[in-house]
């Protein structure tokens, strides 16, 4: 069972707003993205927010989709976000909405603002408009079609619409107030002429109605309560609530809340779309990438996505979030739930020489201390082991307490060994560790109170099976990858090493039929998953963090265990 939410001043708005019956009770929300790219962490906030609320007040949650530049939307992604919302654990009130389903009737509503002579078609051009827009000290200036006739603009809107106009030619724009402190308000566009055609109107329309404009109506339209946003609309607010009042239609509240900014990472869909189209990633769900599908293929769960957005809260104020919070999330889970395995992936074999040859044996492992409930499992031992090459140093610097020649090491859950030499090819290179072992230290522990310092893991070179592992880091090396030199954009604080790629890494045999989105904690390695696209004759894991906070570092060394 999740916990209680923590308080917010959305939820303490949403409380007065009940005490008082504001809106007979009701609470209704809605999550609006455009679908002209995938849902990332930052949308994960915002999804968890508002199905949040409906979920805790008994209330309603809209997914609508603010369809409004075809040119930049497709089904894919109307379809991908579908899939995130409810792999997240949400569902939508009724079916999904479309602004596009309200454009007859957003149609009107313009038709309805000129007659009222608060909008006019204005001729002049994106560059004109700028330019006459004025600045935060200057205000601006009337365009010199703001004086037409109400049954003039109402000719040339009937026009636009039936696309006698090239794009670009004209815009419809509201009639407010060019002196306006806020330039937003300052005759903003409400329509433009766009000959495309849309992913589910088609080609029934070539002007489009702007976001600002449909937004509003739409929530209007569908009897939202509470229209929550992030603090980038706030100066929209004005237009947002001069839209409303001037059609004298339904009226829900604005609120503004501070988005998500994540360190290390750009959450900005132009420039994730940058990454995909130029092909720094394999895709919108490549695991480096921000993206809700990146983090679930990288091996996130829903749980821990949503106790993440519940840890970092709500507030009016802007700040950045480290990735190390994020993280952190997923291990907490991971390490309650997540069965414990050996995996070794740089190897060097170990040969036990006084094992004797062709006996095998099965050990018993613990699949995860934590929850002694999750059982034991049988581990296969032979006379010649893969260990990790971090693991032997021929000549050991002080403090290392793994294996070194003279040095005695416990295998974990195994035995005590001993390295006596090692093989090396002409070039100098170490190919074969040798060892002797304690027959009477099996399970680890030695009956005659001997002592070792390391512990470390391995896999029977007889029964290991073998699989692909891709080590994942941070996409960019920088905190901020906005900052750049001059000259220079974000691209150039991209991480030349965020992937390394381990196309045969050695697993103990239990992970053999381990399926698809499956969790793994690789003792002493990091937490680690299947990925739903790795093909069944050679898994592909996933890292999904390492099992402590070294992501800073370009790599990871070993964890050992003492006892």
């Amino acid at each position: 069972m999740e916990k209680a939410p923590n308080t917010n001043f959305i939820r303490e708005i949403i409380d007065k707003d009940l005490e008082t019956s504001k809106y007979a009770g009701r609470v209704h929300t809605r999550f609006p993205p455009e679908p002209n790219g995938y849902l990332h962490i930052g949308h994960a906030k915002s999804i968890c927010l508002n199905f949040g609320i409906a979920r805790d007040y008994k209330g309603l949650c809209n997914l609508r989709f603010d369809d409004t530049n075809p040119e930049k939307e497709s089904e894919e992604y109307v379809n991908s976000i579908e899939r995130d919302v409810q792999w997240l654990g949400f569902k939508w009130n009724d079916v999904p909405y479309y602004a596009s389903d309200y454009f007859d009737k957003l149609y009107e509503y313009a038709v309805a603002l000129i007659k009222k002579g608060k909008a006019y078609v204005c001729d002049l051009s994106a560059d004109d408009v700028r330019k006459y827009r004025g600045t935060l000290t200057e205000p601006g200036k009337e365009s010199p079609y703001r004086g037409r006739s109400i049954d003039e603009n109402l000719d040339l809107f009937d026009r636009m619409r039936k696309g006698e106009f090239e794009e670009g030619s004209r815009v419809l724009r509201a009639k407010i107030d060019m002196a306006h402190p806020n330039i937003t308000m300052r005759d903003p566009a409400i329509y433009r002429i766009k000959k495309a055609t849309h992913h589910r109107t088609g080609d029934k329309w070539c002007i489009y109605p702007m976001y600002d404009f449909t937004h509003c109506i739409s929530d209007s339209i569908e009897k939202i309560t509470h229209s929550i946003c992030t603090l980038e609309f706030e100066n929209n607010r004005p237009l947002y609530d001069w839209v409303l009042d001037e059609l004298g239609i339904y009226h829900p509240q604005q609120i503004e809340f501070a988005r998500l900014n994540l360190s290390h990472t750009v959450l900005s869909k132009r420039k994730l779309l940058q990454l995909v189209e130029q092909k720094y990633v394999s895709g919108w769900d490549d695991p480096r990438m921000p993206t809700i599908s990146g983090l679930r293929r990288r091996g996130y769960t829903p749980e821990s996505i949503r106790d993440f957005c519940e840890k970092i809260g709500v507030s009016k104020m802007n700040s950045t979030i480290e990735l190390v919070v994020l993280e952190n999330s997923i291990r907490e889970e991971l390490n309650k739930t997540a069965s414990r395995v050996m995996a070794v992936l740089r190897p060097i074999k170990v040969v036990i020489d006084n094992y004797p040859d062709g006996k095998e044996e099965e050990l018993d492992a613990q699949n995860n201390p934590e929850d002694p409930g999750m059982g034991t499992r049988k581990v296969p031992f032979s006379k010649v082991i893969y260990i990790e090459k971090d693991d032997f140093r021929e000549e050991p610097p002080k403090k290392f307490h793994r294996l070194f020649p003279g040095n005695e090491v416990r295998l974990r859950y195994a035995y005590f060994i001993k390295c006596v030499s090692v093989v090396k090819n002409a070039s100098g290179e170490i190919t074969e560790v040798h060892c002797t072992y304690d027959p009477a230290t099996r399970g680890g522990d030695s009956p005659d109170g001997r002592k070792v310092k390391g512990t470390i893991h391995w896999v029977s070179a007889a029964h290991a099976v073998t699989g692909e592992v891709r080590l994942y880091e941070t996409l960019f090396t920088k905190r901020n990858p906005e900052e750049t030199e001059e000259g220079k954009d974000f691209l150039s604080n991209m991480n030349p090493n965020s992937v390394e790629v381990i196309t045969t890494a050695y697993l103990e045999p239990y992970l053999r039929t381990a399926r698809a989105e499956s969790r793994w904690q690789f003792e002493r390695l990091g937490y680690f998953c299947v990925d739903m696209k790795s093909p069944k004759e050679t898994p592909i894991f996933n890292r999904i963090v390492s099992l402590k906070d070294n992501w800073r570092g370009l790599s990871s060394s070993l964890t050992v265990w003492v006892r």
